[in-house]
């Protein structure tokens, strides 16, 4: 019996991002929905937005000081100054009139400039006086003046579609009274544990364990822009997993299903034997963490990807896999995790025939990286202490201290 060869990790990347790009694209793009603005941090603009106003709306002070016409006070010099009688107060948000001739007027950061002024002198140059003001350099037309418009003209493209909606982003929209926004639909992930040895109850029996893929990978989808639906758990009978996978893709609220368990060469493969007559496809993927995995489609339209069942092996894969083309299927900006270059603090050897993930701890003030624990699958509590993974590439020279890497850093978005 031949043995099928490992399929190399990038040829497994494009299938899989493919897998998930059916059905959507230039003519079919993701869908949309519109969202309070509060509720629109972290989402991807769902279309472009111009600016329906200028902003500012209308010219404004840039300091605090005295709003003047420039030619009264073209002369001054701290030798010489200009004396002004002092008008009414512009304070922020109040009704501002006009500036007489030959006057000034106290305005503060933010306040209307009023008709007639065309600069802003700041308090420092000045005696501060309410009365009249002493004011000692002069200052050129439009000085701390921010003009209508200045900013964003009315028209103009604020915000792109595709962009991720951060604090600026949301705050550019509040400025222009936008209380809604459209926004792509969040993808939503099915997410279902296999396994007879997994535990319902919070006590495990003997031989059983608690479910930590489940949570671990709700939790990633969660982080990756979408919404686990809902979280299951099936034991090892293949009729009850098919029952329930057509159970839930019935409701048809589920973009994507993402499996853990039951896919390499054991006597209880539950994925592996319910979903391969179904056209799912499973391969030995040159990678470790990580080898077997599964991906297809479900009822023709339902995209399914079977991660493995140890929890280190099922989050590296997702995040090899899953999450950078589940984040580009919606449109997301940067569906990749960065990658930076650091420098190793101690030997390491990479494997031959796959590329390894190893879990790291990375110094972003050095730019140093030091593998974090053992490099098996079964290391769960060692991969929660890790924020990055050293990127190995197949049959590699060893590596001494020193050398550079590859690391993913896991903690960017």
């Amino acid at each position: 019996m031949t043995t099928a060869p490992l399929r190399p990790v990038p040829e497994h990347q494009r299938h899989v991002a493919a897998l998930l790009a059916a059905g959507h694209g230039p003519d079919r793009p993701w869908p949309t929905e519109t969202v309070p603005l509060e509720q629109a941090r972290g989402r991807v603009l769902g279309e472009a937005v111009a600016a329906p106003e200028p902003l500012p709306a209308f010219d404004n002070s840039g300091m605090d000081g005295y709003a003047v016409r420039a030619a009264d006070v073209a002369g001054a010099t701290p030798d010489s100054p200009v004396r002004l009688s002092v008008g009414e107060d512009i304070p922020a948000g109040a009704p501002v009139g006009e500036l007489a001739p030959g006057t000034a007027r106290r305005i503060m950061t933010g306040a209307a400039v009023p008709a007639g002024a065309d600069a802003v002198v700041e308090v420092e140059v000045t005696d501060g006086g309410t009365d009249t003001v002493e004011i000692r350099e002069a200052r050129a037309v439009g000085s701390f003046v921010r003009t209508a418009g200045s900013d964003v003209a009315q028209g103009q493209e604020v915000l792109a579609a595709g962009c991720t909606l951060g604090p600026a982003q949301v705050g550019v929209l509040a400025a222009f009274g936008v209380r809604e926004v459209v926004v792509r639909r969040r993808p939503r992930v099915l997410v279902v544990s296999t396994g007879s040895e997994l535990a319902e109850d919070p006590a495990p029996g003997s031989g059983q364990i608690r479910d930590a893929n489940g949570a671990l990978l709700a939790a990633a989808v969660e982080e990756a822009g979408g919404v686990a639906v809902r979280k299951l758990w099936v034991e090892d009978d293949v009729a009850t997993f098919l029952a329930l996978l057509d159970g839930e893709l019935a409701a048809g609220d589920v973009d994507l299903v993402i499996t853990s368990g039951g896919v390499s060469a054991g006597a209880y493969e539950v994925v592996k034997d319910g979903l391969g007559p179904r056209g799912v496809e499973f391969v030995k993927v040159a990678m470790q963490p990580g080898m077997p995995q599964g991906s297809g489609l479900l009822h023709r339209t339902t995209p399914v990807v079977c991660l493995p069942g140890n929890p280190v092996s099922a989050l590296t894969s997702w995040e090899v896999f899953v999450r950078p083309a589940l984040r580009l299927a919606f449109g997301h900006p940067r569906p990749q995790r960065t990658v930076v270059r650091a420098t190793l603090t101690e030997p390491l050897e990479p494997l031959r025939g796959k590329r390894q993930l190893r879990r790291a701890r990375l110094d972003r003030a050095t730019g140093t990286v030091a593998p974090w624990g053992p490099p098996g699958s079964g290391f769960l509590g060692w991969f929660a202490g890790a924020d990055a993974l050293i990127d190995l590439p197949a049959d590699g020279a060893p590596l001494a201290a020193g050398d550079p890497v590859d690391v993913w850093d896991l903690a960017t978005p």
